[in-house]
């Protein structure tokens, strides 16, 4: 690849529209917006309230809300995940699946409120008409891996799993749905795909699609579906360096091919030092629905001749894309955030 075609690689028509995964390091939901519609607006489908406050660091506020719960109590055991929230929880002796009650997770309270904020901002023209609002949910998977032992993993699951659904027919009652975008984070996943994390799924591929199929279609079809694939970003770093796109192509696809309402965009992280063609080889077999947006998440604090690079890298196995950092942009410095916002509009065309 020479250094003319890799410079080129970001004005490419190929390169349209940017998605921003969730989450957005300011202090408060209307600095996201504001930030987001002034740097990105003309690039952007969504955005994001940026997960601010008590949720910047994921899913680690949801540790004391399954406390809550007087089935549980403290181990010992090392979660592994942050220095936040260090420990993990196990039921009770005598305690089984049927003590096991979550009432609020928390999700659909702060959706509502910023939603509010959202439309305070598009009625005041600051956030175009055109823009929907992203809520970005956690897989259950993920909250019951980090916080919950192994060996209460699964009964906790499915009732965290209702919890959560509870909480996404609040978001759905309560945001009218040509305003809204659901989006499922789907993290802990390829840790256990990759075979970095234990599990108790006795079929890891085929319970991980059918999970991510049932929430799927949980969503209205009426409501934008995407999801975020991801190798996780506890400290910067992933919890296993992926080898290639082969994993979050097999997933994707049969996610698409099994959901029974429409699939709106897929994001895929690509990590910093893969500029090589092998690292997207596999996105050969990606198939798919017409109109389902992909983005790959390429954009690093690298530069914009990094990401083209990897842009060039890209365009030789899949045709067309937008762009989005690996994850969110959490536990960033701040004053970092709005030239990273720049960044995803300098190397992909506008999307209107």
């Amino acid at each position: 690849m020479s250094k003319t075609d890799s410079d080129q690689a970001g004005n490419s028509d190929a390169v349209t529209g940017a998605h921003l995964v969730g989450s957005v390091p300011f202090p408060s939901v209307d600095e996201v917006f504001t930030a987001a519609a002034s740097t990105l607006g003309n690039h952007l489908h969504r955005i994001p309230d940026g997960e601010v406050g008590e949720r910047k660091n994921w899913v680690a506020w949801q540790l004391p809300i399954i406390m809550n719960c007087d089935a549980f109590e403290w181990t010992g055991e090392d979660s592994g995940y942050s220095a936040a929230s260090p420990r993990r929880v196990r039921l009770k002796d005598g305690m089984s699946e049927a003590d096991i009650r979550f009432d609020n997770l928390g999700y659909a309270d702060v959706a509502t409120e910023s939603f509010a904020a959202f439309r305070k901002l598009q009625d005041d023209g600051v956030v175009a008409k055109e823009h929907r609002f992203q809520v970005c949910l956690p897989t259950p998977v993920a909250p019951v891996h980090l916080w919950v032992r192994e060996e209460d993993q699964a009964a906790v699951e499915e009732k965290y799993e209702a919890a959560m659904l509870a909480e996404l027919a609040r978001i759905v009652d309560a945001i009218p749905a040509d305003k809204l975008a659901l989006q499922w984070d789907t993290a802990v996943e390829f840790g256990v795909l990759e075979g970095c994390f234990p599990t108790y799924m006795d079929s890891p591929m085929d319970d991980i699609v059918e999970r991510l199929v049932r929430l799927g279609d949980a969503v209205p079809a009426d409501i934008e579906l995407g999801y975020h694939l991801c190798y996780g970003d506890a400290a910067h770093r992933h919890v296993v360096e992926p080898e290639d796109v082969s994993k979050l192509v097999d997933v994707a696809n049969q996610v698409a091919a099994r959901l029974q309402r429409p699939l709106n965009w897929i994001h895929m992280p690509v990590p910093k030092d893969r500029d090589d063609e092998a690292y997207f080889a596999p996105a050969q077999a990606l198939d798919l629905p017409a109109g389902t947006e992909l983005y790959l998440g390429l954009l690093h604090s690298d530069g914009i001749e990094a990401a083209n690079r990897r842009i060039a890298a890209a365009l030789t196995h899949i045709p067309a894309f937008g762009v989005a950092t690996e994850c969110g942009f959490g536990r960033r410095k701040a004053d970092t955030i709005e030239p990273l916002m720049r960044q995803h509009a300098t190397v992909s065309q506008p999307i209107r």
